[in-house]
């Protein structure tokens, strides 16, 4: 029987990724949530459980061993006569020679460090996947108040930052890059704290359904409390300024309902399509918005602040680096070399602002293959969730909140992040163990004894 202390392992982990993990500038953070998470990966490795994995959960550590192989791959030295006829390597083969220095043996990546630092970033989400699917240590309550509780410490911090006198000045803000003015909270990225606000609003959904079958007292008072919290979470919404969070969240609230409304209501279908189609729209208003916007009115002044622009540079260099890609973490080297010398400013671009285009350039046609892996893998979890009686109000707000941030990796790149990262783990290992039964139930119930009198 597990321990009580046991079923807080995996929340405490997750609010503790959403405190510390809100930016790549935070080194001593990410590398403590990188050891923490390395240490429950060990547990869950040694730990000699009484039920297997399913098999949703071994597919998906399948694709992630892949992932890892594939770098692993990239990072070893070649002989120069291979390395230096891969794509545009030439040129680099070249700088040696121009120099008087013979050809080296040099990996696939062209920035091996930037891999390595890149991979360490899966650590958070696959510790928190590891902690719910292999240890059972949690309980779904247990992460949706953790998620809340994280949720609302920043949007409290985003009150402070923006409530400064100078926004400057402020001695609020955790990161030096970030989004002056706008209530980021733990985060340097307002888009990224708005995805976190909007990835919380299914969870609300789900505690208030989960609460269904409670006497009339006992409901009511949860729905007030969610009701209560989804008006903080607007608040935030409105002290965040993401155009991204705006666009995001009325679909996601639309989603929502299905996993308070009943079963068999004749409303879910028009529900699914009107959100369907705000979610488009958001996303296609996203697409022609500057980065940074908070209007829709607004164009890009540079090429730096243009998705469409990134794009097409992107897919250039997408194209040269074919099949093998460039390297894990090697698009902020690579992007320079294609940048057209009229349109450099002093804004640089640090991601493709897709985050599948930008996998496409660093890993090749290993990276395509990646990404339909996983889309598969996740569009058949999604289907049996709200598909099986099984799947509990969890492991449907999971779904809404991961189809959240796969479709915001359209226009942004919020899984960069060990807080989003960590989320998105957690909501993928609820759709994989959504068969199973909450751990409370399947392992603290007893069989009931009987009283005969004869």
């Amino acid at each position: 029987m597990l321990s009580r202390g046991r079923f807080i392992l995996a929340p405490a982990y997750l609010f503790a990724c959403l405190v510390l993990g809100g930016s790549a500038q935070g080194i001593w953070q990410n590398m403590l949530l990188q050891l923490t998470g390395i240490a429950i990966i060990a547990w869950a490795a040694l730990d000699r459980g009484d039920q297997p994995l399913g098999a949703g959960a071994t597919k998906l550590l399948l694709i992630a061993i892949l992932g890892i192989a594939i770098v692993a791959l990239q990072m070893i030295p070649l002989p120069p006569a291979i390395w230096s006829n891969i794509g545009p390597r030439h040129s680099i083969a070249d700088g040696f020679l121009v120099v008087g220095r013979a050809i080296p043996p040099e990996p696939l990546t062209l920035t091996p460090g930037s891999s390595l630092n890149s991979l360490l970033g899966i650590i958070p989400p696959l510790g928190i996947f590891c902690a719910i699917v292999r240890l059972k240590a949690y309980r779904p309550q247990g992460l949706a108040v953790a998620l809340v509780l994280g949720t609302f410490a920043g949007i409290g911090l985003g009150a402070l930052q923006v409530a400064s006198s100078s926004a400057e000045l402020s001695p609020w803000y955790l990161y030096e890059d970030t989004n002056v003015g706008k209530a980021v909270g733990f985060f340097a990225n307002a888009d990224h704290m708005a995805d976190l606000l909007v990835l919380t609003i299914p969870f609300l959904a789900a505690i208030v359904a989960s609460a269904r079958n409670a006497d009339t007292q006992r409901y009511s008072a949860i729905l007030a409390i969610a009701a209560g919290l989804g008006i903080v979470i607007l608040v935030g919404l409105a002290l965040n300024g993401s155009l991204a969070g705006y666009g995001l969240a009325l679909p996601v609230m639309v989603a929502s309902a299905l996993i308070v409304l009943p079963p068999r209501s004749p409303l879910r279908l028009w529900i699914v399509g009107l959100a369907a189609l705000l979610m488009i729209g958001s996303v296609t208003a996203l697409e022609t918005t500057p980065i940074g916007s908070t209007k829709l009115s607004e164009h890009a002044a540079t090429a730096a602040q243009s998705r469409a622009d990134i794009l097409s540079t992107t897919s250039h260099a997408i194209r040269d680096f074919m099949p093998l890609g460039s390297g894990l973490g090697s698009f902020q080297s690579v992007y320079p070399l294609y940048e057209r010398p009229q349109q450099v400013t002093d804004t640089y671009v640090v991601h493709a602002h897709n985050d599948y285009a930008e996998l496409m350039l660093e890993l090749g046609l290993a990276g395509v293959l990646l990404i339909l892996l996983f889309l598969a893998w996740w569009a058949i979890a999604v289907w049996r969730v709200w598909r099986t009686a099984e799947a509990g109000p969890f492991a449907r707000a999971a779904a809404i909140a991961s189809a959240v941030v796969l479709i915001h990796s359209l226009v942004d790149f919020p899984l960069r992040t060990a807080a989003i990262a960590a989320c998105f783990g957690m909501c993928v290992a609820l759709l994989s163990d959504s068969r199973a039964a909450p751990p409370k139930e399947r392992t603290e119930l007893r069989r009931t004894r009987h009283v005969e009198f004869r």
